[in-house]
């Protein structure tokens, strides 16, 4: 596959003009490392997971830095995290100077805390996720966004298999000392059947025979390394009672079709796991336009206790919301577009109501004919490979 243009590319650039250092976090895999090298071409490059470069560090710290021509890219920083201090050190010498020092790190909740305590104002913090749509059209449903896996679309699954063999013995049990990774893999398969749900952290306990806080622990892992997403309830005076725990996504729908033992399209149209795999792939896009956009995440879903229940609400500016339902079919009746309807109502009356409220219906483009795009009053349904290259609202 050829090169692929990142969307946070030019956000990476400004950074690197305005800031002495660049912190990239995300999963594994997703360009953390190629992008920088690409973009900075003239930077020295060190990775943190060589043994060699490990030990000459740890045994003579300021030795090793004053061998490191700047700019550097220093790869894998979560594995040597004194190496902040000796970097924040030499940035106050010459705090003038952008673009020094680009850190890149899998693990971001060990990350962030380095960087909280030791690089406060002196770094840009940017987010790599996989491939979007927006990025390139080989970005599907059943492949996901994986660099390596669109390039390789015939060794998906082998690529998967290994990825995980990977994930599993170098960042979680660098994060937390899993004891049986052979439950740790029945725990990855639980969650990838729980894809699309609410969060019930009993109903994931049970069948491992595991605690509740343990099962916590477990998924704190998974949201730590960017392997899952969990979309938090809107709260909002709307004068109901709502649920309350986040609704579970597997980060990436390649990775959560292979969990799931879906290997072909054929396989993907029969599975009774299509509809919320679809919906997870939309949340997906969803947040990738955001964070390469370079703003924060905001993605919340909408359910209260008498069963009104919308997929994603994804607030705009100046008070503007879009109310978001993900259907996998390829018609969209006016029975889906209700529930939009009566949330949008209770949004407009609600006390101090302002902006505009959006009401889309995303759906899987007909094969043949011209889909209706007005569903309902209010209610716009647009195919999913429309939506997903959207302007932000």
């Amino acid at each position: 596959m050829r090169y692929v243009q990142r969307q946070l590319e030019s956000k990476l650039t400004v950074a690197a003009r305005n800031f002495p250092a660049v912190v990239l976090t995300g999963p594994r895999r997703s360009g953390k490392t190629f992008l920088p090298r690409r973009l900075f071409p003239n930077a020295s490059y060190f990775l943190l997971e060589d043994p060699d470069v490990v030990d000459r560090f740890r045994r003579d710290p300021q030795g090793f830095l004053d061998g490191v021509r700047l700019p550097a890219i220093l790869d894998e920083i979560q594995n040597v995290p004194e190496v902040f201090n000796f970097v924040r050190a030499r940035i106050d010498s010459a705090p003038r100077r952008a673009g020094q020092w680009f850190l890149t790190g899998s693990q971001e909740a060990g990350l962030m805390r380095n960087v909280t305590e030791s690089m406060a104002g002196r770094a840009a913090v940017l987010q790599l996720l996989p491939l979007s749509v927006r990025e390139t059209p080989k970005v599907s449903l059943l492949r996901g966004g994986f660099p390596e896996v669109l390039a390789r679309p015939a060794a998906a699954g082998l690529w998967f298999s290994s990825y995980f063999q990977t994930y599993l013995e170098r960042d979680v049990r660098s994060i937390s000392a899993v004891q049986e990774p052979a439950t740790f893999r029945r725990f990855l398969a639980l969650v990838a059947s729980r894809h699309g749900q609410v969060l019930n952290k009993t109903d994931l306990a049970a069948p491992l025979g595991m605690s509740v806080p343990g099962i916590g622990r477990w998924l704190d892992i998974l949201e730590a390394t960017a392997q899952i997403v969990l979309v938090p309830p809107y709260f909002e005076n709307l004068g109901k009672r709502l649920i309350k725990s986040p609704k579970l996504y597997v980060a990436d729908s390649g990775l959560a079709c292979h969990l799931l033992g879906i290997e072909t399209e054929a396989e993907l149209e029969k599975s009774p796991f299509l509809g919320a795999l679809f919906e997870g792939f939309i949340a997906g896009e969803i947040v990738k336009a955001q964070i390469n956009a370079g703003r924060r995440r905001e993605l919340y879903h909408f359910r209260d206790q008498q069963g009104l229940e919308v997929d994603f609400v994804v607030p705009g500016k100046g008070g503007a919301v879009r109310l978001v339902e993900a259907k996998a079919a390829r018609t969209v009746t006016p029975g889906d577009a209700r529930p939009m309807q009566q949330l949008a109502a209770a949004w407009s009356n609600r006390p101090g109501a302002r902006g505009r409220v959006e009401q889309i219906a995303v759906h899987r483009p007909a094969r043949g004919g011209v889909a209706s795009r007005a569903v309902a009053s209010g209610v716009q349904a647009v195919p999913w490979p429309e939506f997903v290259t959207q302007p932000l609202a």
